[in-house]
């Protein structure tokens, strides 16, 4: 039976917060803690971060070369392996334990949000989808508010569990609204993208969002790992890390939403330029004036930016391959992927090496700003309308 649009979209932002809002970005806010313990240093923190985003890699890749048949199965097998990965690192005290679930919970966050975007983008409005992507400045939200309260009478350990237990409730919500939506079913059959632009155009636009989705996952990934770390080191206000993580969840929740409205007036490569260049300036304001009141800016403007930016991506590449679209999502995954798996190991070493956030955090606003940019210059005068010989037959 044909479930209600609703119910779709509840089950594929329920899905976002467990595999990504949760299993992906509560290492950011629980970090600093297991640092404090002196778990592991800031390089060990970065190959942790960037074993998650190589599992995100592989999944992305894996899923762009595997024909898919039972898309809730699937679904299901990446929830369950996104709790398991989060309850898991409460269990173990050794770094390759570590490794490993970072690694297998990036496989997991790989495969829910490309599984769960094909299931619903089919089924929800260009609105909607704003609506389906900021589960995960939901989830953020989430993990902002509960990891202090989990660890109020303790430590590390218990912020891992509890968010373990809010992930197992809330996959179940995910996985009764989504399990009977397995067959495709396009609103568009034939899209006017595709009949108004030759395909030389569209594999050009399609390329240049993969090098500007990849320069995205480089310079974005540090601010995304490392903002809660480095917030510790400008102030000792208790739960100034927690408060600057709900300060990027509360900025992306209503952000994708936003953003897409935006596009529906400027076009979507200026408004991705648009929102790119001001994540490069959230990203370099809290180092360059190492102020309180600059970390609540920079996570502002950070939790404001990254969900719109993937949002308006995967909307874009779905207007250009509205028939195909999980293996459009899982090649620009891909990429932005591989961005994301690099960042964190190249800033991990910077940091040690230079015993400050300086270096790391301003050659990642760099690395956006050229992103930002490759867009207008890359893709140039593309449109959309009818080539000039359609008119004259």
């Amino acid at each position: 039976m044909k479930r209600p649009t609703w119910l779709v979209l509840l089950g594929g932002m329920t899905a976002l917060i467990v595999a990504m809002g949760i299993g992906r970005f509560a290492f950011t806010p629980i970090l600093p803690m297991m640092m404090e313990h002196g778990l592991f240093s800031t390089t060990g923190a970065g190959y942790l971060a960037a074993s998650n985003y190589l599992g995100y890699l592989i999944g992305a890749i894996m899923l762009t070369m595997i024909k898919v048949g039972n898309r809730p199965l699937l679904l299901l097998i990446g929830l369950i392996s996104s709790i398991a990965t989060t309850w898991g690192m409460s269990l173990f005290h050794n770094f390759e334990v570590w490794f490993l679930f970072r690694f297998l919970s990036g496989l997991a966050s790989a495969v829910v949000f490309i599984i769960a975007s094909s299931m619903v983008l089919e089924r929800i409005s260009e609105l909607q989808t704003g609506v389906f992507y900021g589960g995960v400045g939901v989830g953020i939200l989430l993990t902002g508010f509960a990891v202090p309260l989990f660890t109020q009478d303790g430590g590390w350990i218990e912020a891992w569990q509890g968010l373990g237990i809010i992930s197992l409730i809330l996959s179940v919500v995910a996985w009764n609204s989504l399990r009977g939506n397995n067959q495709t079913n396009p609103k568009i059959i034939d899209s006017p993208t595709q009949q108004r632009q030759s395909a030389s155009a569209v594999r050009r636009i399609l390329i240049w969002l993969m090098i500007a989705y990849g320069l995205e996952g480089l310079g974005y990934i540090v601010t995304g790992t490392y903002l809660v770390a480095f917030a510790k080191t400008v102030s000792d206000i208790p739960n100034i890390a927690s408060l600057s993580w709900m300060l990027v969840g509360i900025a992306a929740a209503p952000s994708c939403v936003a953003w897409s409205l935006l596009a529906a007036r400027l076009g979507k490569k200026w408004t991705l330029t648009v929102a790119m260049l001001l994540q490069s300036i959230g990203i370099a304001l809290p180092v360059l004036l190492s102020s309180i009141s600059a970390i609540y800016i920079g996570a502002i403007l950070f939790g404001a930016t990254f969900m719109g930016i993937t949002t308006l991506f995967v909307s874009y590449a779905k207007e250009l391959y509205p028939q195909n679209n999980r293996k459009i999502i899982g090649l620009l995954t891909a990429s932005f992927g591989l961005g994301q798996m690099i960042g964190p190991l190249v800033a991990g070493l910077l940091i040690s090496g230079h015993g400050n956030y300086l270096v790391a955090l301003l050659g990642a606003a760099v690395i956006v700003w050229i992103g930002a940019l490759s867009l207008p210059l890359g893709i140039g005068s593309i449109v959309v309308h009818k080539l000039e010989n359609d008119k004259s037959t």
